[in-house]
């Protein structure tokens, strides 16, 4: 399949930069707190598989953000919308919005795991 620049840049921003993106300032949120050591001991393989590539190179990383720029900020405002719907919903107590959030996040990932493994 051919793509124009324009919707390669959008597509890999959204996922594949955007991961990396939320790795990244994941584990950098949790590596300046004061505790960090004692609080990483607890961790297991959630934060583990979420953080794992976080591990990728800085240098090559730095230059992917830096070169697809434009797309990238608009895939971290697509996130951070979400995010601030899911802090809105736990702040008001709404459980029944988390759960829909939740719900329509693995209904989506099953969709496209089967999609994924279609010939």
């Amino acid at each position: 399949m051919r793509l124009q620049a324009r919707e390669h840049d959008e597509i890999l921003a959204a996922v594949s930069h955007l991961p990396h993106a939320v790795a990244f300032a994941l584990m950098g949120s949790l590596a300046k707190r004061k505790d960090a050591r004692h609080v990483l001991g607890f961790s297991a393989g959630g934060l583990r598989d979420t953080v794992r590539i976080a591990g990728s190179s800085p240098e090559m990383w730095r230059d992917i953000f830096l070169a697809n720029r434009p797309a990238l900020l608009v895939a971290i405002d697509k996130y951070l919308f979400e995010i601030k719907y899911l802090r809105k919903s736990l702040q008001k107590r709404d459980g029944a919005a988390l759960q829909s959030l939740f719900e329509g996040a693995r209904d989506a990932r099953e969709r496209w795991l089967v999609r994924a493994q279609r010939p």
